[in-house]
């Protein structure tokens, strides 16, 4: 809207406003969250962020691309002059909530073990675990060396062959939870994200796509530190 001086010197007038308080320099603001009006009249931004929740389904690969050829996330996207990336895994064999943006900063910190922001999944195991196994995820594992963070984890059906159960994990690693199955003795036959912190896969079709909402991106950025 203006050079970097002249908007500091608008700044300092107070004919800046955020959400209808005066600017302070440097302070950020969230484009579709974040009410901003120079003399009363509302600043739209120069450019905004795109975020984006998809159900991702089973057989299709968290990537940008492919050189073999698979289907990706991001061959299903519906904006094709904004180009988005996955935000963390979900491997070829599971499915779920999944975001895709253009946001690199959200993106860090949503995946980084440092912000401890929690994912939800709906784990299909085959058998039913041991007692033993249960406590040893809620205190933290150690497999072939790698300290893995504690896990919450609830079980929702339980049957001889295989166990429905909610896992709650804070860190992010890559293929995490079936690595902490297998070295337990179990297979995971299924695997569904269903949250990323307040942000929820709801009745989202698989294979679909929508916009997250103003308030959804605000969860998403409190969960991460970037908002009040």
């Amino acid at each position: 809207m203006a050079a970097r001086r002249k908007a500091d010197l608008l700044i300092a007038s107070e004919q800046v406003l955020v959400n209808g308080a005066p600017a302070t320099p440097g302070q950020q603001v969230t484009p579709g969250v974040d009410r901003v009006t120079v003399d009363g009249q509302a600043v739209e931004p120069l450019t905004a962020y795109t975020y984006l929740m998809m159900n991702k389904p089973v057989g299709v690969l968290t990537s940008v691309g492919d050189a073999r050829g698979r289907p990706t996330v991001t061959d299903r996207l519906p904006l094709a002059s904004v180009r988005l990336f996955p935000v963390g895994r979900l491997d070829l064999d599971s499915r779920g909530l999944l975001l895709l943006t253009d946001d690199g900063e959200l993106a860090v910190r949503l995946t980084h073990p440092r912000y401890h922001v929690e994912k939800e999944y709906r784990v299909v195991i085959s058998g039913r675990p041991e007692p033993d196994g249960l406590r040893r995820l809620a205190e933290g594992m150690v497999v072939r060396g790698e300290r893995f963070q504690p896990a919450d984890v609830r079980m929702l059906d339980a049957g001889a062959e295989q166990t429905r159960l909610s896992m709650v994990l804070r860190e992010g690693r890559k293929r995490e939870v079936r690595r902490l199955w297998q070295a337990l003795g179990h297979r995971v036959l299924d695997l569904q994200r269903v949250r990323i912190d307040g942000l929820q896969l709801g009745d989202l079709a698989e294979g679909a796509v929508r916009p997250l909402q103003p308030a959804e991106v605000n969860l998403l950025q409190q969960a991460a530190g970037l908002a009040p």
